[in-house]
């Protein structure tokens, strides 16, 4: 089976409708079904830590938030890394080992969920292989932004962004909704306890490598229909040379505008059922934090769906100001209204639609950016591709240093206030970068 392409001319309208339409939509279904895949395993952690207290499991808050931060950690670094895959190994071959790679944090992680004795490292070292599924972006959506022409990228960049970030909101429904299935393996005894009295409110019996296990059929049926069908882009160039990204000043520019957007949006995803639990767990009929999580990546995800169509009739830059209005706007309320230190549960409401809404303007400014990125670059569409996986790259330490961050400064001070006053302050510097070189009139790159 021939792996690359012998022509690839997406702006030759001739040539797009003759046969790059139906190659290009056909790489965008699976590229993008494995990718709402990777996203899923990359946040499974997230999902699973909440419930290990209740199994037997002995680990502290800090500890916890470790756990849920470390693939983020992962993810970045690995994005780094396919940032410069797909110009040397092509779309097919990355794509296909990329997903076959999440075999080993879903079979792992189930098997260490069902001794209670597992110790930490062990837990860290797989929520690092999570990472793997973090990864995958950096080459996925290069490989997306090849494939179309200029007047689709916003659409099929969005599309693909948008459905694969949807994996976050699966790993954190799934979860809850396989416990009580007996699928494999034996049961553990959940035991709800008073986080005030310490007293045994009830038990349960569940099922939490579930959380994991599910994933294994999906991954391998994907990677070979990935292997089957995929073919790759002859646009080919070494590792040094892809390296002359680093001397654009736009590079590091975006950089700072996906942080703020795709960090934050990934960043909450992995600390908000932590949050939810933390913050609100002390009160009395204090929710199951995931029964809310997965409403955030949810929102998150549909709007980058939605603004990936808008952004190509509008421009991406308007949307990544709003997007940072809205950022600010938010961490605002959630200082100002004692919604980090509640007094009550009467405060939960506001603080999850507060949240949810942070998650609404990240999704924006998730497709407005990568709207923007292959026009800032547009004279070179393998320097746009390259700058689309560093900077997701970047901004995929969002989980870790937002965990990291949130649990610390929860531990040292009792309140998550001084995290946000410096995501207000980051805010205002991305904000004002967009607007300068990109938003305002006269601008140097309008987009």
């Amino acid at each position: 089976m021939t792996t690359w392409l012998s022509k690839w001319e997406p702006e030759d309208n001739s040539f797009w409708e003759s046969e790059g339409k139906k190659i290009a939509w056909k790489t965008l279904i699976f590229t993008t079904i494995s990718l709402t895949l990777s996203f899923a395993t990359w946040f499974m952690v997230s999902a699973i830590v909440v419930k290990l207290p209740g199994i037997g499991f002995k680990f502290t808050t800090n500890q916890l938030f470790w756990l849920a931060a470390m693939p983020g950690l992962a993810g970045g670094t690995l994005r780094i890394i396919h940032t410069f895959l797909l110009p040397i190994y092509g779309t097919r071959h990355v794509v296909t080992f990329a997903t076959a790679l999440k075999l080993i944090p879903c079979l792992g992680l189930g098997f260490a969920v069902m001794n209670p004795s597992t110790p930490f490292w062990v837990f860290l070292v797989l929520a690092f292989t999570c990472g793997f599924g973090g990864g995958d972006f950096s080459s996925f959506m290069p490989s997306t932004n090849l494939f179309f022409p200029k007047r689709l990228k916003g659409t099929a960049l969005g599309i693909q962004a948008g459905i694969g970030n949807f994996g976050v909101s699966l790993a954190q429904f799934m979860t809850p909704a396989l416990l009580g299935l007996g699928i494999c393996g034996a049961s553990q005894t959940f035991t709800k306890i008073d986080p005030k009295t310490k007293e045994i409110l009830g038990e349960s019996q569940v099922y939490l490598q579930n959380a994991s296990f599910w994933y294994v059929p999906l991954v391998i049926v994907v990677a070979v229909l990935c292997w089957y069908y995929l073919k790759s882009i002859p646009i080919k160039a070494s590792f040094k040379e892809q390296l002359d990204i680093f001397k654009e000043k736009h590079t590091w520019f975006c950089t700072i505008t996906y942080f703020m957007t795709f960090g934050t949006f990934a960043g909450l995803s992995a600390a908000f059922p932590l949050m939810m639990k933390t913050i609100y767990g002390g009160f009395e009929g204090a929710p199951d934090p995931l029964k809310y999580a997965f409403y955030g990546p949810l929102i998150g995800s549909a709007a980058r769906v939605l603004f990936g169509f808008i952004s190509d009739r509008t421009g991406g830059a308007i949307l990544t100001t709003i997007t940072g209005l809205g950022i600010l706007a938010g961490s605002v309320m959630l200082i100002t209204m004692g919604l980090l230190t509640p007094e009550s549960m009467d405060q939960f409401p506001m603080f999850v639609s507060v949240m949810l809404g942070l998650f609404f303007f990240t999704g924006i400014g998730n497709a407005a950016t990568f709207r923007q990125f292959p026009i800032i670059f547009g004279h070179n569409p393998r320097q746009a591709a390259g700058v689309i996986g560093w900077t997701a790259a970047v901004a995929a330490y969002g989980p870790f240093i937002f965990s990291l961050l949130i649990g610390s400064i929860i531990g040292a001070t009792g309140s998550a206030k001084g995290f946000f006053y410096g995501l207000i302050v980051f805010t205002i510097i991305a904000t004002f970068i967009n607007w300068k070189f990109y938003n305002r009139k006269g601008c140097e790159k309008p987009c």
